[in-house]
């Protein structure tokens, strides 16, 4: 049994939660995240703790964002979108036992005001920001970090949040770069 609730988008995704591991959830309905959803997560995160489990798409990562500005201290847990995508749908309900299992198995926590080892430099010196191939230079050592796919901030802010060493990184630009 997994201590932490889970935060899913729907009740799709709670369904191969439970075909995957043993575990509570919390369903969002979507990305219009109301008052009482807000306040369930945040009674969640007092009592249990949180681990957000969105789809790696737009509206994911829009609940993702809203869920861990009002919550802080979650956990999250990323699948890539080859993982999520069945016949051109992307969401956690696609993906494998195993892929679930392994996710939940390589999560990440945030840091309240975190500071990241790496600048911004080192995001261009590695052609991740201001580069013809950075987005899909981003969502490969994205994936490589277990961080998911986002813009430039948004990457730079994981890196900070998810307290991503310069080693790690590093490591992951080189597996890109052969």
């Amino acid at each position: 049994m997994i201590k932490e609730i889970i935060v899913v988008e729907g009740k799709d995704d709670t369904a191969a939660i439970r075909r995957s591991v043993e575990a509570d959830t919390i369903e969002t309905g979507g990305s219009a995240i109301g008052a009482a959803v807000l306040q369930r997560i945040t009674l969640a995160m007092q009592r249990r703790g949180v681990i957000i489990f969105t789809d790696p798409d737009h509206a994911g990562e829009r609940i993702r964002k809203i869920v861990a500005a009002k919550v802080p201290g979650c956990k999250h847990a990323f699948i890539t979108r080859q993982q999520a995508e069945y016949n051109g749908d992307i969401g956690v309900e696609n993906a494998s036992a195993e892929t679930i299992r392994e996710a939940l198995a390589n999560l990440k926590t945030e840091y309240e005001g975190a500071v990241s080892e790496l600048t911004l430099a080192d995001l261009m010196k590695a052609g991740l920001l201001h580069h013809p191939d950075a987005a899909s230079r981003r969502l490969e050592v994205g994936n490589t970090l277990g961080i998911g796919y986002c813009n430039g901030k948004q990457f730079f802010k994981r890196c900070a949040m998810f307290q991503i060493s310069r080693e790690e990184f590093e490591a992951a630009v080189e597996q890109l770069d052969k």
